[in-house]
């Protein structure tokens, strides 16, 4: 019983932040949260 608890709430967190992650990056706009930002020749930022 206590496993299971345990394996639900390592899942439920992960997807938690999993979610705030992708929401953090979204508000950051398109560029600044592009994985390669730094080496980026794209000027439709």
């Amino acid at each position: 019983m206590l496993i299971n608890i345990l394996i639900g709430s390592a899942v439920f967190g992960y997807a938690g932040y999993a979610l705030w992650k992708s929401v953090a990056k979204q508000k950051k706009g398109k560029c600044a949260a592009c994985a390669i930002q730094k080496n980026c020749t794209s000027n439709k930022c």
